[in-house]
């Protein structure tokens, strides 16, 4: 009897350390680099600027586009599934933006506007 019972915990025990391990393994971090369709929604209404990324490990760079600002250079950093990025913009306010990677090809996450409101982003990696 003593056998019987030891089988199927052996059992459920394998099966646990199996999805643990899983899940534990390293993942390999999506890489930002290429051309971004960003969608800006603020309260006053939706930006749809054009962001160009270059990552170089934690290092983010770029130039985020739009028909309001024009070109404007950033930096920034990455961290596992988060990024952050700053635009300055030629009237001396600074747009911070803190994202969460969704996925390979799609990123979201809020833009604080110098202390003087903020928004939410979205972002759909050019094909």
């Amino acid at each position: 009897m003593r056998t019987l019972l030891l089988l199927p915990t052996t059992a459920v025990v394998w099966a646990v350390t199996s999805i643990t391990s899983q899940s534990d393994a390293p993942r390999i971090a999506t890489d930002l680099t290429g051309n971004w369709n960003y969608k800006v929604v603020t309260e006053n209404g939706t930006g749809t600027p054009t962001v160009t990324m270059r990552q170089k490990g934690d290092s983010l760079s770029g130039t985020y586009e739009s028909a309001r600002m024009g070109a404007l250079p950033f930096k920034g950093t990455v961290k596992g599934k988060t990024f952050t990025f700053a635009v300055s913009t030629s009237g001396g306010a600074t747009l911070t933006f803190n994202g969460t990677i969704v996925s390979d090809d799609a990123v979201n996450g809020e833009v604080d506007f110098g202390g003087q409101g903020g928004a939410t982003f979205s972002g759909e990696r050019k094909k």
